[in-house]
């Protein structure tokens, strides 16, 4: 951690809904004018696209059906690491860029979708560093990536929610059929239990959206459940550590309220508001230190 070069991250699997988060980091990092230099967590995978469909179909051929983008294996940890270990002392570091689509790619001479961009230096003007992925708080016994965040923010579904926003977008943005998103979601199971699920004892705020229809059975689900059939259920770790108001979240958004001293509910339709609110006052106490 650093008082000077601050790291926030944001940590969920696919699926999540971190892109949310994402957004309302943007907004609070334009309208405060706060330079961030941006991480993104699939450019710290091991392997490119098509290395990667190699490596899990020799995984496969060794007995292990349950290698995936989750694990150890498939990623860089010791990297992720060094990243936020040098950024913090120094605010340097080097990062990359996973390329996902035809029009990323067409920014790079050379590259194609599914390749990364070479390791480059990060700019040293930069106010913080923001990490949005699956890895943000991840602890294994060779790498402590969570001991480096200075804000750890999480994303975190109840699970079948989760599972019906994957198949939803894999099937609209990727083409993906249900049977290879439902075989996705069970190779990555235990990868998931192991790495993904610690990360939210791990966090200083999580942000759970529950649902308030039927998900019982998310494999046949037509639809995602809108912000307006669902709930968010906002977790501190620690009160006292961000000094959370909150009184005035209470005021501030209709129809939420206190379920525990330290978790604030609040209509899922006001998720982007929340967020603003709580996340606002504790970037802006973070830049305020670094200067």
């Amino acid at each position: 951690m650093s008082k000077k070069h601050p790291i926030v991250a944001v940590t969920g699997s696919s699926g999540a809904g971190t892109s949310t988060v994402k957004h309302a980091f943007e907004q609070i990092f334009t309208r405060e004018k706060i330079n961030p230099v941006v991480i993104e967590g699939d450019s710290f995978h091991r392997y490119d696209r098509a290395a990667m469909k190699d490596a899990m179909a020799a995984a496969e051929k060794e007995g292990n059906r349950n290698f995936s983008h989750f694990g150890p294996d498939a990623n860089v940890f010791d990297k992720l690491e060094d990243l936020f270990k040098s950024y913090a002392k120094s605010g340097t570091g080097q990062k990359r860029l996973y390329l996902h689509s035809d029009e990323e790619a067409s920014h790079f001479d050379g590259l194609q979708p599914g390749q990364f961009t070479p390791w480059e230096d990060i700019p040293t003007s930069s106010d913080l560093m923001f990490y949005e992925g699956l890895h943000g708080g991840v602890v294994t016994e060779e790498s402590n990536v969570a001991q480096h965040v200075d804000l750890l923010v999480g994303v975190v579904p109840v699970v079948n929610l989760e599972w019906i926003q994957k198949i939803h977008r894999d099937n609209a943005e990727r083409g993906y059929s249900e049977e290879v998103i439902v075989d996705t979601i069970q190779r990555r199971m235990p990868d998931y239990i192991h790495y993904i699920t610690p990360q939210f004892s791990q966090t200083d705020i999580n942000f759970q959206r529950v649902s308030t229809v039927d998900t019982s059975n998310p494999f046949i689900a037509r639809d995602i459940p809108t912000p307006d059939e669902s709930m968010v259920v906002i977790r501190f770790k620690d009160v006292e550590k961000f000094d959370t108001d909150f009184p005035f979240l209470l005021s501030m958004i209709p129809h939420s309220f206190m379920s525990r001293r330290n978790t604030i509910v609040v209509p899922g339709g006001k998720m982007g508001l929340a967020m603003e609110l709580i996340l606002t006052p504790i970037i802006g106490s973070m830049i305020q230190k670094a200067k």
